[in-house]
C-alpha cells in the first residue's frame, strides 16, 4: 500500500471537480497550491487526465474538453488516508470475530493482513485504547473490553453537541466550497442504496461514516474532527454487531440521511437543526438496542 498513492489519487479527484467550473486550468505552482500536493503530482495528474481526453494539454495552456463522468473518479477506498485504511480494517476485523468481550487482536497479524508497517498499527491501536475499549497485552497483543449503556450514553452525548455544532456550520458554508460538490456525490450514493436495499443494505455503514465525516470537517476545528475520528468508529460499527433487523433500521437511516441532505442543502438553519436531531435521536436508540442487557467490560 503506497500513502503517496493515495494522496496522488485523492487530488486527482478533487482537480476533476475543478473542471466544472472553468474552461481552462491554472498554471502547475496554482494548482498545487489548490490542491496541496507537489508539481511532480500535478503533472501526473494533468497526464491522466489528457490521457482520458479530460483536457488538451501543451505547455501553459490546459483546455477542458468535456466535464468528468462518475467513472472518471478513482473509488472513494482508494483515496483513503492511512489511518482511515487501518480503521476501517480494524472494525471489519472486529465484526468478523463477533466482537465479544476478551477477543484478541495481535497486532502483527493485523498489520500483515492490512499490508502496513506494525508502526502504524500500533499507533492506531494506542489511539484508539484511551477510550478504554481495548487493552494492551504482551508480545504485541490487545484485548477487547466490554462497550456498556453508560459508555454509550456518554459517547452519543458527546457526538451530539459536535454534530450539531458542524451541521450548522455547514449550512453557512459560501456556495462555491467544494463540499457542496461532495455533498452531491453522496446524495446519489444515497439514492442509489435506497433503490438497491434489498440486496446492499450491509454497505450502509462506510456511506453513514463518510457522510458525518464530511459534516464534522466542516467545523473547521481540529479538535471536533480528532475526536470524532474515534467516535465515528465506535458509533458507526458497533450498532452491526447486533444484526437483528439490520436491514429496516439501514433503509430508515438512509431516508434519513436524504432527508438532512436536503435541509443542509436549503442552508436554513430551522431546518438543518430539526434534521440533525431527529437522525441522532434514532442513531442513539440504534446504538443502544445493539447493547445486550447487562453487558460488562472485561477484567483484567
Amino acid at each position: 500500500m503506497s500513502k503517496s498513492n493515495n494522496v496522488y489519487k485523492d487530488a486527482y479527484n478533487r482537480g476533476l471537480r475543478l473542471l466544472d467550473e472553468t474552461k481552462s486550468l491554472p498554471s502547475e505552482p496554482e494548482l498545487g497550491a489548490l490542491l496541496g500536493v507537489s508539481r511532480t503530482t500535478i503533472r501526473t495528474i494533468l497526464a491522466r487526465m489528457e490521457e482520458t481526453g479530460l483536457i488538451t494539454w501543451n505547455k501553459r495552456s490546459k483546455t477542458v474538453l468535456r466535464v468528468p463522468r462518475p467513472d472518471d473518479f478513482f473509488p472513494e477506498e482508494e483515496t483513503d488516508t492511512l489511518s482511515q485504511i487501518i480503521e476501517r480494517s480494524f472494525m471489519r476485523r472486529l465484526l468478523a470475530g463477533g466482537a465479544e468481550p476478551g477477543m484478541q487482536i495481535n497486532e502483527l497479524e493485523l498489520a500483515r493482513e492490512i499490508g502496513v508497517g506494525t508502526t502504524s498499527v500500533r499507533e492506531f491501536l494506542i489511539r484508539f485504547s484511551r477510550f478504554g475499549l481495548i487493552e494492551k497485552r504482551r508480545n504485541s497483543h490487545w484485548v477487547l473490553k466490554g462497550f456498556t449503556r453508560a459508555f454509550a450514553l456518554e459517547l452519543t452525548e458527546i457526538r451530539e453537541m459536535f454534530e450539531l455544532r458542524s451541521a450548522a456550520a455547514f449550512a453557512a458554508l459560501p456556495e462555491d466550497s467544494p463540499v457542496w460538490a461532495d455533498l452531491d456525490l453522496l446524495e446519489d450514493e444515497h439514492r442509489l442504496l435506497a433503490r438497491e436495499i434489498a440486496t446492499r443494505f450491509n454497505e450502509f455503514s462506510e456511506l453513514d461514516e463518510r457522510f458525518h465525516r464530511l459534516i464534522h470537517r466542516a467545523s473547521h476545528n481540529r479538535f471536533i474532527v480528532d475526536f470524532y475520528d474515534v467516535i465515528a468508529m465506535i458509533f458507526h460499527y458497533h450498532y452491526q454487531w447486533n444484526k437483528a433487523q439490520e436491514r429496516e433500521r439501514n433503509e430508515v437511516a438512509v431516508a434519513e440521511h436524504l432527508a438532512y441532505i436536503a435541509a443542509l442543502k436549503s442552508r436554513d438553519p430551522g431546518k438543518v437543526d430539526a434534521a440533525c436531531r431527529k437522525h441522532l435521536k434514532s442513531a442513539r436508540h440504534t446504538l443502544l438496542t445493539s447493547i445486550p442487557e447487562g453487558q460488562q467490560p472485561q477484567r483484567a
